[in-house]
């Protein structure tokens, strides 16, 4: 069975580049990221967690957890932790789960047969504090993450989770919002203080509701 939105995550254990956890436990009340990786020691790969660590601040204001996984050994991980640190000036301390045995890559289905019967696709899975599945994006494996794009969606998931809006094309944080259509005109007016630009009747715009 497909991995769709709205599913609830799968809990599992595993063993990390930082020891053993389980991922329901790992995770406890936060949103989380899984991201899968073909293998290690791969340079797209390397730029990846580089990035990933870089923006460990990021993640952590948005309270977000993030949980990497390739096919290979911890103590290959280990290695390779040491060289991405080096290369990419940053440090990974995020957990990267040892899926020798692919037990997790079936589970979220990070591998694709027609695309290689034994690598993960660059697959990311986020994930709710209500532990469904909030977003999955898969790229094949020659293909790097953009990780504006993923805080991006983020925040717009988090601010449509708490207020009954949708966000535009291209929108970034701090721009205007859509109303959704379940909300008449009449009560957004109550429910937007800050008000609305109407362009059709159900295409309306409000000010973002979680910011001064």
């Amino acid at each position: 069975m497909s991995l769709r939105l709205g599913d609830i995550a799968p809990n599992f254990q595993a063993k990390t580049s930082v020891g053993e956890i389980d991922f329901y436990e790992y995770l406890g009340n936060s949103w989380g990221i899984l991201f899968s990786h073909p293998a290690d020691y791969t340079p797209v790969c390397t730029t990846e967690l580089g990035r990933t660590a870089a923006l460990k601040e990021e993640f952590a204001k948005r309270n977000v957890k993030v949980l990497a996984l390739s096919v290979d050994p911890v103590d290959k991980h280990l290695g390779w932790i040491s060289d991405i640190n080096e290369t990419q000036n940053c440090e990974v301390d995020f957990p990267i789960i040892a899926d020798e045995d692919r037990k997790v890559s079936e589970l979220y289905e990070f591998i694709h047969p027609n695309a290689s019967a034994t690598a993960t696709v660059r697959s990311l899975v986020i994930i709710g504090p209500d532990k469904a599945v909030k977003l999955i994006i898969t790229y094949p494996a020659s293909t790097g993450r953009n990780f504006v794009e993923i805080l991006r969606v983020i925040d717009s998931l988090q601010l449509t989770a708490n207020y009954s809006v949708a966000t535009p094309a291209n929108w970034q944080h701090g721009e205007d919002v859509i109303v959704v259509p379940a909300v008449k005109t009449e009560d957004a007016f109550q429910k937007f203080p800050k008000g609305l630009t109407i362009v059709k009747p159900y295409l309306r715009y409000t000010p973002q509701p979680n910011i001064d």
